[in-house]
């Protein structure tokens, strides 16, 4: 039971790489709450949960908006009575040329991908802070480490996440609160569709991408990580990188 005893709370927790970790959370022992703008997939993710056994909780969360935070994290307290472990996974994806991004599109991607990161650091690190300990997760991705084609706007985004994660982990490791970034390269979820309709590559064409058994990542694999980042096994990990791309960047 890693995480025993502990209280999570994960954005986009009802499909891909955020479902895996809630699940896989609830089997090592916390308490969850899964937060997304799909009712029907984060209830979905509850009901799996609570068949294993576990505890958790849904709520509705756009997590651009600031007062849904507020929200999640009254309801969590009120709930479980702390926050150990937060989980930014939330986030959308885009592939187009610089000059066909429209400011509306710009403006929508970095509200999901760069603000909605900001406030769950903002209004949950300090309740770390006051319990002197915490981890904070924040999912950036490969295109937050190298440039590509298209990605101006994407890579805009999960840049920024990893610098925010930086900064935020040089201003609350004195408190006990650690703060770390994963980059992922592809992964085999839902998501994957925008590459393959941008590039009219198949899943098979993209995972040759990777030296690593020339394959695409699973969930389950990323999942991992983060309960790595999660427990106390990474006890003097903060400010840091954390890459799971099959060796891409290292080409």
């Amino acid at each position: 039971m890693r995480l025993g005893n502990k209280t999570a709370i994960i954005t986009g927790g009802g499909t891909g790489i955020g479902k895996s970790t809630a699940l896989l959370f609830a089997k090592e022992g916390a308490k969850v709450v899964i937060t997304d703008i799909n009712e029907e997939a984060g209830k979905n993710t509850i009901d799996e949960i609570e068949q294993l056994g576990g505890e958790a909780l849904f709520v509705r969360h756009d997590v651009s908006n600031e007062e849904d935070w507020i929200q999640v994290v009254k309801q969590t307290t009120d709930r479980f009575n702390k926050v150990d472990v937060l989980f930014n996974n939330a986030g959308i994806y885009l592939i187009k040329p610089l000059a066909e991004i429209t400011i509306d599109e710009w403006n929508r991607l970095m509200a999901i991908n760069v603000t909605g990161v900001f406030l769950g650091m903002k209004h949950v690190m300090p309740l770390m802070a006051q319990k002197g300990k915490g981890s904070v997760i924040n999912a950036s991705s490969v295109a937050g480490l190298a440039g590509a084609p298209g990605h101006l706007l994407y890579g805009a985004s999960k840049g920024a996440v990893r610098i925010m994660s930086k900064d935020a982990a040089m201003e609350y490791g004195a408190a006990g609160v650690r703060v770390n970034s994963i980059h992922p390269g592809y992964i085999d979820t839902g998501m994957l569709n925008v590459v393959t309709e941008a590039t009219n590559a198949s899943k098979a064409e993209l995972g040759n991408l990777f030296p690593l058994e020339n394959r695409l990542g699973k969930v389950e694999e990323i999942a991992n990580l983060v309960l790595f980042l999660a427990s106390d096994e990474s006890s003097y990990c903060t400010g840091s990188e954390f890459v799971a791309d099959g060796g891409f960047s290292a080409q």
